[in-house]
């Protein structure tokens, strides 16, 4: 590798550019992006034979049944991503191994009932009583939100915090699941930073090796998800990366003495914290239960209204990410060249996974 390429990495705080950790991170990401580029096409194809899609609604934006499976294609991509990188360098996963373990089963016990919710329906509430559940195992694990304001209802808080940041953020991304390609591209975006900001830390070996492989898997499943999408992420999929997502950001054991403190970690996920949000209170307003009277009263819903198309409004929303992101890093403490080649990497990925859609659509004409 060149001098001032190794140089360069450094400036962006990989310790070692040229050892083992840092080539299975891209690995990692590269095979997870393959699994699931390759993958997608087929899945589509069982989908529509065994009836996993959905149908047309007064709700939806499609008008022919389109299946709801792509969280079990993200998912195969990151365990495969995940495996392959463990038989490659056996010894990388050691130290990190249990907690990936337990985010992969918290993610795949949120994969099933996603994908049981997407096919015959589940109650609201028992939805989210195994969110609850699945968010108390990670604080049972560790993968918490400390508070630290010297209360003796420390404990206590923490507990609370971890709960709702888990719960609130895995539905957040669910929430925003109503363009072709939108959830999808905030999820890519927040995990190529997260990417950045857990690879400053050996501690976070765990975090780092997860979000490439999420990254990457994303990637893939974005080149079928973009508009006009052939496949949606459906609860399977927006649980999966909401919950993954969470966890990740929280996993070097987040510390806050301060309400204050969770605000750059919360930047990341400024676009489904911001939705959620104005969705809830709203829905509050009106005396309705949020999480069991859907309506047409996202972000991305007005701004469809409002003359854009699902294109233009990702891609929206997509930038939105991008500054709010590189707002995180900085007030996180990394440097420019950092945040900088985040955020144009990520760029970068999003316009390759757009052209590459918009060209398999020319084909079909």
């Amino acid at each position: 590798m060149p001098d001032f390429l190794v140089h360069y990495l450094k400036t962006l705080g990989i310790a070692n550019p040229q050892g083992g950790g840092w080539w299975t991170v891209v690995i990692t990401f590269a095979l997870a992006a393959l699994f699931t580029w390759r993958g997608v096409p087929s899945l589509v194809r069982f989908a529509h034979k065994v009836g996993w899609a959905d149908e047309p609604n007064h709700r939806r934006l499609n008008s022919e049944p389109l299946p709801n499976v792509g969280g079990l294609a993200i998912f195969a991509g990151v365990v495969l991503a995940l495996l392959a990188a463990l038989l490659l360098r056996p010894h990388v996963l050691d130290d990190v191994l249990v907690k990936l373990l337990v985010i992969l089963l918290g993610g795949s016990l949120l994969v099933l009932l996603g994908f049981i919710d997407d096919q015959y329906g589940l109650p609201a509430l028992f939805r989210l009583f195994v969110q609850l559940a699945l968010a108390l195992m990670l604080y049972a694990a560790n993968v918490r939100i400390d508070a630290t304001f010297g209360l003796a209802i420390d404990p206590a808080l923490s507990l609370g915090l971890t709960a709702l940041w888990i719960v609130g953020v895995t539905n957040a991304v669910n929430l925003i699941d109503g363009v072709d390609g939108l959830a999808g591209g905030v999820s890519l975006v927040t995990a190529l930073y997260l990417l950045a900001a857990s690879a400053q830390f050996e501690s976070r070996a765990a975090a780092t090796l997860l979000l490439a492989a999420v990254a990457g898997a994303v990637l893939g499943f974005l080149r079928h998800n973009l508009h006009p999408s052939s496949i949606i992420l459906g609860d399977a999929g927006a649980y999966f990366l909401g919950y993954v997502l969470a966890a990740s950001a929280i996993l070097g054991n987040l510390k806050v003495s301060t309400v204050w403190a969770l605000v750059p970690t919360a930047l990341f996920l400024t676009v489904p914290i911001a939705d959620t949000t104005q969705v809830v209170l709203r829905r509050l307003a009106l005396r309705k239960n949020p999480l069991s009277h859907p309506g047409k009263d996202h972000i991305h819903h007005w701004l469809l209204e409002h003359g854009l198309d699902q294109q233009r409004v990702a891609s929206l929303l997509w930038l939105l990410t991008l500054l709010s992101g590189a707002a995180a890093m900085r007030f996180q403490g990394m440097n420019w060249a950092t945040t900088l080649t985040t955020s144009l990497g990520a760029a970068a990925l999003l316009a390759l996974a757009t052209w590459r859609r918009r060209r398999a659509a020319r084909k079909k004409r």
